[in-house]
């Protein structure tokens, strides 16, 4: 239980650095903000034409007798406009990592050479437009993951105690996994860390994970929120990457621009796994 605390601790410092970095802070903001306005005109847009959307969708039922009739797709209107609800959430990340890759990529890099003892940061040396592919690549494969998750879990909200009470946990819980993910492969990728190694690492942490994510996601749910925090996210992402390669950070609350501290050494990652080289 305690990566449970120092994954929340890392969601903080990611705050804090970012605030003591306003101008990083400012250009981090911007990604969020284009996203946000994306997302919120395909929410009107569907909780605008979701009813005639459905209605197209399920012509068997154009017969049935009120209430019959309203009831089940008004039934269907809202659990199309919840998974689009939830899909914005579990996507937002993704798409904004996507738009602002240039922007987070090089406030990632700041952080490690803010942190490191050496002032080094890793440099992934690949042409723009690769490493926006390789990201758009593997945060499509996270996104199928985490919609095949979405509908499993959607499924399991009908049943009776279980799908009121556990099942909203649970899916805070992945939804959570998923966004580190998405977060700490600005990092990651810089370090040639292919997909299915970072999802190793994480899952050898999960708590860890877990302690990071959970509050991001239930703090993503309140509109506006996650164009905010999706800057100081990335920076304490970078940080919880380090923690995951077993690379040193500087003590001193991860640095400052104006101070030097003392090198303090991580735990290790898992046996077996090592750093790819360049």
């Amino acid at each position: 239980m305690r990566d449970l605390g120092t994954g929340f601790r890392y969601l903080l410092k990611g705050q804090r650095w970012v605030a003591r970095h306003g101008r990083q802070y400012g250009f981090g903001l911007l990604p969020g903000l284009i996203t946000l306005v994306l997302y919120a005109a395909a929410l009107v847009a569907l909780a605008l034409w979701g009813e005639d959307l459905v209605g197209w969708a399920t012509p068997f039922a154009d017969d049935w007798s009120s209430p019959w009739l309203g009831l089940f797709r008004g039934f269907l209107t809202a659990v199309l406009f919840a998974l689009g609800l939830l899909l914005s959430v579990v996507t937002f990340t993704a798409v904004t990592l996507l738009i602002g890759q240039p922007f987070y990529e090089n406030l990632s890099e700041k952080v490690d050479r803010d942190v490191s003892p050496d002032g080094h940061a890793p440099e992934s040396g690949l042409p723009l437009w690769r490493e926006l592919w390789i990201s758009a690549r593997d945060s499509l494969r996270i996104v199928v993951r985490a919609a095949l998750w979405g509908v499993l879990l959607f499924a399991c909200g009908f049943i009776p105690v279980v799908g009121q009470t556990a099942v909203p946990v649970i899916g805070f819980f992945v939804t959570g996994f998923f966004l580190t993910e998405e977060l700490t492969a600005v990092a990651l990728q810089r370090r040639s860390v292919e997909l299915r190694t970072r999802l190793t690492l994480l899952r050898s942490r999960k708590t860890l994970v877990w302690g990071f994510g959970t509050p991001l996601a239930v703090a993503f749910l309140v509109p506006f929120v996650a164009v905010f925090l999706m800057p100081g996210a990335v920076a304490g992402a970078t940080l919880m990457a380090r923690d995951l390669l077993g690379e040193d950070i500087r003590e001193g609350d991860e640095g400052g621009e104006e101070g030097d501290g003392a090198a303090t050494t991580l735990p290790q990652p898992p046996s077996g796994w090592s750093s790819p080289g360049r």
